[in-house]
């Protein structure tokens, strides 16, 4: 258990952090597809083979790659360092961080993605270690450090299970204490300390489990592409407690929210921590009045 309360942030990241798929800035167009084109074979792929769409999409990079480019680590990490990202977004993971610190409360981001742990590496936020664990789709790589096969893919139900392993604190993929029963007052960040961030239907299961267990869901859009009629929705069928564009920038409404947040956890665990207090002096004198 630490010290101080954790906020636990959580992150989708395509269309989230970054205005497109994270596949369509670089590497399509440089396997000879049109991004469209691309992902009508991907998908059509899984829909014939009844396949999860991230594995049809994993074996499509596979299958193109072959005679254009080497896919292998050090290529995706070089695609994903040329992603675009949200105005604000390369510096609001320490920006919190800090703001957390001034308020006795440790900040902490993780991504849970369907996207590319490899080409998520190569973002300037991940090299400067801004988020405390990356879950996302990956490759196996051979021992020539080519891709040949999915490591781990995660699809929209898939995600929850990471919430779950963040709240326990068994951050580990392959760590079995995620299905232990815990006790309210063990684990390490209460539902009620974690943010989950998302942009669509995708992220649903996710916004309306952290919805319901006291946390705070947020949808965010990109106001230069669209309106926020899908976020609204999402706020009116309760799957979200708010929404905002997707600007990062220091002082921006979501930069507003989550600066509320953090002050709103500090006075929970205030509160926590007396009701705690109360709760064992109540026993101690109802046990001397016996």
């Amino acid at each position: 258990m630490e010290k101080k309360p954790v906020l636990a942030i959580c992150y989708d990241f395509d269309k989230t952090l970054t205005p497109d798929n994270m596949q369509a800035q670089g590497y399509i167009q440089d396997v000879g597809f049109d991004v469209d084109a691309f992902w009508k074979k991907s998908n059509d792929l899984a829909m014939k083979s009844q396949m999860d769409f991230n594995l049809a999409y994993m074996y499509t990079m596979v299958s193109e790659s072959e005679g254009k480019l080497i896919l292998n680590r050090k290529a995706l990490e070089s695609y994903g360092s040329r992603v675009r990202l949200y105005p604000g977004v390369e510096t609001w993971f320490s920006r919190l961080r800090a703001l957390g610190e001034e308020n006795g409360v440790s900040v902490e981001h993780y991504i849970i993605s369907a996207g590319l742990r490899e080409m998520i590496d190569g973002t300037k936020m991940a090299r400067a270690g801004d988020f405390t664990r990356i879950y996302a789709s990956s490759f196996y790589f051979n021992d020539r450090g080519v891709a040949k096969w999915p490591a781990q893919t995660i699809n929209y139900t898939e995600k929850t299970q990471y919430l779950f392993r963040i709240s326990k604190g068994a951050l580990d993929i392959n760590d079995n204490a995620v299905n232990k029963k815990y006790s309210p007052e063990e684990y390490r960040v209460p539902f009620r300390n974690m943010v989950y961030i998302g942009d669509s239907e995708t992220d649903i299961p996710c916004m309306k489990l952290v919805q319901s267990y006291g946390g705070h869901s947020i949808g965010v859009y990109d106001p230069d592409r669209g309106s926020p009629a899908l976020v609204s929705r999402l706020l009116l069928e309760d799957r979200i407690r708010y929404f905002a564009p997707a600007d990062y920038r220091e002082g921006s409404e979501l930069d507003r929210l989550l600066a509320a947040i953090i002050r709103k956890t500090a006075a929970d665990e205030v509160l926590v921590q007396a009701a705690e207090a109360n709760r064992r002096q109540a026993r101690d004198i109802c046990s001397q009045a016996k």
